[in-house]
């Protein structure tokens, strides 16, 4: 197990998870594919939230509702095996994919905590202007068993002192937050905001916990688990994104060595 703790792997994640053993990850967090790309759509000079390109990936096309929900609870189904009896597993998904994701977790027997609401205050525009504005995103919040962990009074500091709600306001990546690869373009078309997952890390694990994302991107899990304290596994069958990913904690640990230095110089 310690042989793949705080590290990013290049796979399959349903093979890569076979070789954890039961019960070891206290939370699963991920942003899996959505089943949405349809074909291309480029505006660069987009005013609204950025430059927008449509996602259009061979990894997002499933080609039917039945082969993405196979796809979806095939991974689930090894999920479940190593997930310890009380953790729990947060999906990300929009209406493209949200309905599917419940129903797998449903079949397992999940608890179905909440249905937290991303609200964008910067969503990218409706192309075809005969659908309203997309500008809400969803994690689906389940937990495996009784005494989840939910960090209740830390989360009022969000929310000024009061219970925080399950609608929670985060702007789409972009401008220092946004990684870019060589072209200059964003290098993953779905990152996520870095507070937002730092939030949802915080509220439903402990320091030193294991948090698995089978689904790792441009590792925006593995980088919040690092600020939190949190040990981390990241999987993608994209190396080019692990590539990212790997990169993003680098660059994050040689920050924490010239802070440590610093403060270490006579």
């Amino acid at each position: 197990m310690e042989n793949i703790l705080n590290k990013n792997h290049i796979g399959d994640c349903i093979e890569i998870m076979g070789k954890i053993p039961s019960e070891k990850i206290h939370l699963i967090l991920t942003d899996p594919p959505y089943n949405a790309s349809e074909g291309g759509v480029n505006l660069p000079n987009n005013k609204t939230g950025g430059a927008y390109y449509k996602v259009n990936e061979k990894w997002d096309k499933f080609g039917n509702y039945s082969n993405y929900l196979d796809f979806t609870k095939a991974w689930m189904k090894e999920a479940d095996r190593i997930l310890v009896p009380n953790g729990s597993i947060m999906v990300c998904g929009s209406f493209h994919n949200i309905g599917e994701v419940i129903i797998a977790l449903k079949e397992l027997n999940y608890k179905f905590i909440n249905l937290i609401t991303w609200r964008k205050p910067n969503p990218m525009p409706s192309i075809t202007k005969r659908t309203l504005t997309h500008s809400t995103e969803f994690i689906a919040w389940f937990t495996k068993g009784r005494g989840w962990t939910f960090n209740y009074k830390n989360m009022k500091k969000y929310n000024s002192g009061k219970q925080l709600r399950d609608v929670w306001e985060f702007p789409v990546c972009q401008g220092p937050e946004r990684v870019k690869g060589k072209n200059g373009r964003a290098a993953h078309p779905t990152q996520k905001p870095l507070e937002l997952f730092k939030r949802l890390i915080e509220m439903s694990s402990n320091e030193n916990e294991t948090v698995l994302d089978p689904f790792i991107g441009s590792g925006t899990t593995a980088v919040a688990c690092e600020l939190l304290n949190r040990k981390w596994i990241g999987m993608d069958s994209n190396k080019e994104y692990v590539d990212v990913a790997n990169d993003r904690i680098n660059n994050l640990n040689s920050k924490k060595n010239k802070t440590i230095s610093s403060f270490t110089k006579p």
